[in-house]
């Protein structure tokens, strides 16, 4: 009986490192797939925005009626794998992607204000500061936790600075290193980003809290106005934008050095669901003419894709 429990005993203990062994490979290999996939839709995006760069048929600017800006619902990958001339393709158990769910979404970062024009040639920049100090109010942060960005910023940005200078962080996520509370970098994340150079807002897609804020001569209401006139014909220029607002409101603030109709940087994110895992990418991608460079990507948690797409959203005051 002994010899029985012991070999019964081994027998289980091998099967358990079997099944083991089994799970952590088949976990790799989801893994191994899922980052593939993950960059093969980012390549996809890549082309998207370069093609954008490139279109004859094209006014210039970047808006809410371009491919890019057209989120990709969930959907199973293996609908993206079209037959070829009629044909289905042959199943390979290797690369299975009959399970597989594929969403992601293109958003201009430029419809954010940007934490990096809060510095300028060493020095705060007291346009941005303006722009801050509003959105600051309207989401009931204190004015202290802007003070302390812009020494940091103004310190790591500093020509020469010694290696006891802040870290300049990648991603607006980062900024908890500057000892922004998590708190509120998220109540910021609808509205700000951090890019690597200066930009100007995008009338045509930044949301109505943006332009409010970024524009110190407009109210509320002539923001959301903006809003509702670009849904059925976008701003050319930042000349059709003034003119919407009526005489009495001269620019409102717009101007060719804080408002532009194109943009140059875009956060592109993918989500896939591959054999019970769900994995998550973002990436900052920088468009120029034919061109459209990766600057960074990161993979975790992120926020939901609706949350990152204020564009048309009506303002909301925090509470």
């Amino acid at each position: 009986m002994l010899t029985v429990a012991l070999v019964a005993t081994f027998a289980a203990t091998a099967l358990w490192q079997q099944w083991r062994a089994t799970e952590i490979e088949s976990a790799e290999r989801a893994r191994i797939q899922a980052a593939w996939i993950l960059v093969g839709a980012l390549d996809w995006s890549r082309l998207i925005l370069r093609e954008d760069s490139l279109a004859r048929a094209g006014d210039g600017t970047d808006n809410l009626t371009e491919p890019w800006s057209v989120p990709l619902a969930e959907a199973r990958l293996s609908t993206f794998l079209a037959a070829q001339r009629g044909v289905a393709q042959v199943p390979d158990a290797s690369t299975d992607t009959a399970d597989a769910f594929l969403s992601g979404q293109i958003t201009d970062q430029q419809a954010l204000l940007n934490l990096r024009n809060l510095v300028q040639d060493g020095k705060p920049d007291a346009t941005a500061q303006q722009q801050f100090a509003r959105l600051f109010q309207y989401l009931g942060l204190p004015a202290q936790e802007l003070e302390a960005l812009t020494q940091q910023l103004q310190q790591a940005l500093a020509s020469g600075s010694p290696a006891s200078a802040p870290l300049l962080p990648q991603s607006l996520a980062q900024l908890t290193w500057w000892g922004l509370p998590a708190a509120s970098a998220t109540r910021l994340a609808p509205y700000a980003t951090l890019l690597p150079a200066r930009t100007p807002v995008n009338l045509n897609t930044a949301g109505a809290v943006v332009l409010w804020a970024s524009a110190t001569g407009l109210s509320m209401a002539q923001a959301q106005q903006l809003v509702d006139a670009r849904q059925s014909r976008h701003f050319k220029n930042e000349a059709e934008a003034i003119r919407l607002l009526g005489d009495g409101a001269g620019n409102g603030g717009i101007t060719s050095a804080t408002h532009a109709v194109s943009s140059q940087y875009f956060e592109v994110r993918g989500r896939l669901r591959l054999e019970g895992s769900t994995v998550e990418e973002r990436s900052l991608v920088h468009k120029l003419r034919g061109e459209a460079r990766t600057l960074w990507r990161e993979r975790g948690a992120l926020p939901a894709l609706a949350e990152a797409a204020p564009y048309n959203a009506a303002p909301k005051r925090a509470p």
